[in-house]
């Protein structure tokens, strides 16, 4: 049988550079901070590391607005660091992975000073300017995903450019053969340098449709669900031509590395499953792991995620691999949207399924989302939208690595608050707890590494009611079953297998009849010898 791909059997974890650990008391993490912590993440035991963007940036957006591809913000320091980073990663056999944000650069980047220097300028086309409508206004209805218009106008030319974010960020034109070529060399930039793979910001929004038609207005809008959700996205995202876009990546990343030194792509890619399939390419010339966020967002209902689960890996395409995720940068933390008993109970079905799982930063001791004071907020979204909850600050605050001031990130003042509760959950408390929530996940990763089957078994769902979703791995005659209470009740299931593992720590003496509330638990199915 041939070896699977590391990244198949491996977890990643995400962390956002800014909040991890502060090395010079600035306040703002960095690069020396991480590969401070590079061991705490071994002993976690997770496969990779995916940072948020790194890059040069005025930080309009945090980051995500680039002002320079190949280079090192001096917040968190410089390519030398990055370099140190990276070699002590590697050295204790760690994958890094970089954030690439493909569908806009700064509006400072000097691709885009030059751009709207004049209409005539060479990189004039390497964004998307058009005239304004007949009245005056907006080329078209497009409307910004962090609310507005999505034209803002440049007095100076006397055209409107084009922005899916803020107008700090102007998309970049990859219908433009120049722009494709310099982005594709950024790639190789890094993989030259070595890094492992990328995680692709919006890849299904890098391509828009040539005729720049409205967007349809959505009948049903809310407006609490923020201005984007007013228009259906479908002419300013998801456009066919992006699958060529993702093909050249994928041949590069190919170019690069094979078989253990494979470099790995990962699309951000908000889409139903019929349309996010897409992303692995026909012939698996897409990007390895096209995002699947279905987890975040789902009803926290055992038939529902049995059908979730059941109709995700019916979808895959011939060869392709399943991925999940329970929170990132953007949206709330699991410990918030579940409570903290069941949260240890998503945790367990993120570490179980079949399939990629990439962990967010601090989801592992149980991190909920922070307060963020309104003297201290400090996300775009936010301040664009202010009262809807829509403002990603509370997931972004600073990782808690013991009860001491500042929590052991930082003996500055921290550039967001601590989480509430910090003085007891952080790493140094929760390490010395054996059941807490961090114990949970490392018991978790240490099984997942050691058995075959967690790691790259098949997967069979059981039959089972009510609040029970239950699930059978194996791989090679190793076998396990999963059982998962979603409720706060006691839920009859009878399971054939020799308990190993439960959420709620402390075993079951025999087969069960019950499920404990809140408990999720592993079996271990021996087989006959």
């Amino acid at each position: 049988m041939s070896v699977p791909p590391w990244w198949q059997s491996a977890v990643l974890y995400q962390i956002y550079p800014w909040s991890f650990q502060d090395s010079d008391d600035d306040g703002v993490g960095d690069l020396r901070g991480i590969e401070r912590r590079l061991d705490y993440l071994v002993e976690l035991g997770v496969d990779a590391i995916w940072l948020s963007p790194i890059f040069p940036s005025p930080m309009a957006d945090f980051g995500y607005d680039v002002k320079d591809y190949c280079d090192v913000d001096r917040r968190f320091g410089t390519l030398a660091d990055f370099d140190s980073l990276l070699a002590s990663a590697h050295a204790r056999g760690l994958k890094l992975l970089l954030d690439f944000v493909p569908n806009h650069s700064s509006d400072q980047h000097p691709w885009f000073v030059e751009s709207r220097s004049s209409r005539d300028n060479p990189k004039r086309d390497w964004y998307i300017w058009r005239d304004a409508a007949p009245d005056g206004g907006p080329p078209n209805n497009w409307i910004s995903d962090f609310g507005g218009p999505a034209w803002t106008w440049d007095e100076a030319t006397g055209q409107y450019y084009y922005h899916a974010f803020l107008k700090e960020q102007p998309d970049l034109n990859w219908r433009n053969p120049d722009v494709r070529a310099a982005m594709l060399d950024v790639l190789r930039f890094w993989f030259a340098r070595g890094v492992d793979g990328f995680r692709i910001d919006v890849l299904w929004h890098i391509v828009k449709h040539a005729g720049f038609p409205d967007n349809p207005l959505n009948p049903d809008w809310d407006p609490a669900t923020g201005e984007m959700n007013r228009v259906f996205q479908l002419h300013s995202t998801d456009q066919p031509e992006v699958h060529d876009i993702a093909a050249d990546m994928r041949a590069i990343a190919d170019m690069f590395g094979r078989g253990d030194d494979e470099r790995v792509l990962i699309g951000e890619i908000y889409l139903p499953v019929e349309r996010l399939m897409r992303y692995y390419g026909q012939h698996g010339e897409g990007v390895h792991l096209p995002f699947n966020f279905q987890l975040i967002d789902a009803a926290w209902d055992a038939r529902h995620l049995a059908r979730m689960i059941a109709d995700y890996e019916a979808a895959l395409p011939p060869g392709g691999w399943p991925n999940w995720v329970l929170g990132n940068h953007d949206r709330p933390r699991s410990a918030t949207k579940r409570g903290p008993a069941q949260a240890r109970v998503a945790a367990m079905l993120l570490l179980t399924l079949r399939g990629t799982p990439t962990l967010y930063y601090g989801d592992e001791l149980g991190m909920e989302n922070g307060v963020i004071p309104p003297d201290r907020v400090r996300d775009p979204r936010e301040l664009r939208e202010p009262g809807l909850g829509l403002g990603r600050d509370p997931v972004r605050t600073p990782m808690v690595w013991d009860a001491s001031d500042q929590g052991g990130f930082t003996a500055g003042e921290p550039w967001l608050p601590l989480g509430e509760g910090w003085r007891q959950r952080n790493v140094a408390d929760e390490l010395a707890e054996p059941d807490s929530m961090l114990t949970l996940h490392r018991a978790l990763l240490a099984l997942r590494r050691s058995s075959p089957a967690l790691a790259t078994g098949t997967i069979r769902l059981i039959e089972a009611e009510g609040s029970v979703l239950a699930y059978e791995r194996e791989q090679n005659g190793e076998r396990f079953v999963i059982a998962l209470n979603l409720s706060a009740e006691s839920a009859p299931i009878r399971l054939t297998g020799r308990p190993i593992l439960s959420t709620l720590g402390d075993l079951p003496s025999d087969n069960p009849v019950l499920l404990r509330p809140d408990e999720g638990l592993i079996l271990k199915v021996d087989t006959p010898a």
